[in-house]
This record gives structure tokens, C-alpha cells and sequence, in this order.
């Protein structure tokens, strides 16, 4: 094993220096092109499974040096790659990279649907899945869909019950790294994310970017059954059900159904005697 981490870092060091190989190799299961053999031995271990770097803290066993080193992160908790601007740190540069975007960059990438704008392309094209509802990426064992790649990864989790990541506080666990982020501001009570307009502070980013559309007025979501708009995709899909009929929370002790979660809850405390 020993010998096979060395040759790896090797590897992987040199595929960037050795300009001579220009000779491009094709993986015959998929038809990518690689760079050279080395990348391609590499590359295969995505079609074979083969996971030959293990982490002797958790046993988790990843395809290359590379992942093993970012995956010890999520054990030490380093974050190297710290934002000037807010203070928000990251394991890698290219995350910190886009996360600077936020506070330097332009949005010149618009959804011709909405209006709505990003700063990459690639985000522009995972948001138009929203419009499209093409989910792309579904579960071998379930089928459940996913518009992202990462949304399914963590999906997978709850089939293996895979928690790794712990929160050191509390010692809940999470199947991503990015909840365990979120979990811990409730600790911490950080709210990193400040509204330019109001000042008003969140913990998730996510949250700060529906705020900010009351200020803007902007609201991207448009009711396809009428010419109702909201901020929220999850208020808009609540509102179509007054269109479609759909109730989809139904009760444990009648068979009374509803279209919101909150009225069912509501009609509950009939048959438990619960008060508000």
C-alpha cells in the first residue's frame, strides 16, 4: 500500500509537468480522452469500482491520493483556504475561487426564462433545470431523481447510513459536509451572510438570496395555471396545488388529506387533544 500511495503522488505530480506525451489515450468503456496512460489507469477505476487509497481514521476507501488527502480533511476539520472578504474557509482553492465571485464578480449569464443571473454558465445550466425539471441523475437502488450530481451522492448516503460527518458540539452526524457547516452556525449563532440593503444577517446563503427579493421585488417563480408569482419555487409549487387538487399530506388517524404540511398539523390536535 505504502508503495502504491508514493507511485500515485508521483503520478500525479508529474501528469502535469510531462508536456512531451502529448499523445491523447481514449477510455473504451465511455470514449473520454485522457492525457496519457497514467490518467487513463486512473480514470478506469471509475467504470471498475476499484478503490485502492484507504483513511485510517474512518476506513472509507477513495479511487486516488488526491480525494484520500481532501477526504482527512473532514477528520482534522482544516480548512486552508480562508475568504477575505467575509471570513468563510474552505478545503479547497477552487471552492474558495467561486465563493469569491459573491463578493467580486459579475453575473453576466442570464436564464431566458426568468431573468434570473449567475456567475458561471455552469450554474445557469444546473438553475434551468428548474424550469426543464429535468433531473438527470437518479438512484440505482431507489430511483429517486436528483437536477445535481451532489444532491445524488448525498442521497446514496441514506442507503448506506454512511453519517460521516460529526458535528464536535453536539455530536450529531450528517451525511455532507456542507449540513454539518449549516448545523454548526446553531451553535455558534454566525450569520455570515448580510443583506446590503437592510442589514439583516442569515446563516445560509440561500436564505439571504430570497430576502434580498423582497427589497428587489423580484420573483422568478411563475404559476403556470395563472399569472400568480412568487420568490419561493416551494410557495409556487404549494400554490399550484389549488390548480391540481393535489393533497399530498394525509392524516395517520383519519383519511382526511391536505395541501400543507402546517394544516395538517393543524387538524391533528383534534385527535391528540395537543393546544397550540
Amino acid at each position: 500500500m505504502e508503495d502504491t500511495h508514493r507511485h500515485e503522488k508521483m503520478s500525479e505530480k508529474t501528469d502535469s509537468l510531462k508536456k512531451k506525451d502529448k499523445k491523447c489515450v481514449t477510455c473504451t468503456q465511455c470514449g473520454r480522452s485522457l492525457a496519457n496512460k497514467r490518467s487513463l489507469q486512473r480514470h478506469m477505476r471509475i467504470h471498475t469500482g476499484e478503490k485502492p487509497f484507504t483513511c485510517t481514521q474512518c476506513g472509507k476507501s477513495l479511487r486516488s491520493l488526491s480525494n484520500l488527502n481532501y477526504h482527512m480533511m473532514t477528520h482534522s476539520g482544516e480548512r486552508p483556504f480562508t475568504c477575505s472578504q467575509c471570513g468563510m474557509s474552505f478545503r479547497q482553492s477552487s471552492n474558495l475561487n467561486n465563493h469569491m465571485l459573491i463578493h467580486t464578480g459579475e453575473k453576466t449569464h442570464k436564464c431566458d426564462q426568468c431573468g434570473k443571473t449567475f456567475f458561471r454558465a455552469s450554474d445557469l445550466k444546473s438553475h434551468f433545470r428548474v424550469h426543464t425539471e429535468e433531473k438527470p441523475y437518479s438512484c440505482s437502488l431507489c430511483g429517486k431523481s436528483f437536477r445535481h450530481r451532489e444532491s445524488l451522492r448525498i442521497h446514496e448516503k441514506i442507503h448506506t447510513g454512511v453519517r460521516e460527518y460529526k458535528c464536535s458540539e453536539c455530536e450529531k452526524t450528517f451525511y455532507s459536509d456542507e449540513h454539518l457547516k449549516l448545523h454548526e452556525r446553531t451553535h455558534t449563532g454566525e450569520k455570515p451572510y448580510i443583506c446590503s440593503v437592510c442589514i439583516r444577517s442569515f446563516s445560509h446563503f440561500e436564505h439571504l438570496k430570497i430576502h434580498v427579493r423582497i427589497h428587489t421585488g423580484e420573483k422568478p417563480y411563475k404559476c403556470s395555471h395563472c399569472d400568480k408569482r412568487f420568490r419561493q419555487l416551494v410557495v409556487l409549487k404549494r400554490h399550484e396545488r389549488i390548480h391540481t387538487g393535489e393533497k399530498p399530506y394525509k392524516c395517520s388517524h383519519c383519511d382526511k388529506r391536505f395541501i400543507q404540511l402546517e394544516s395538517l398539523k393543524r387538524h391533528k390536535r383534534i385527535h391528540t387533544g395537543e393546544k397550540p
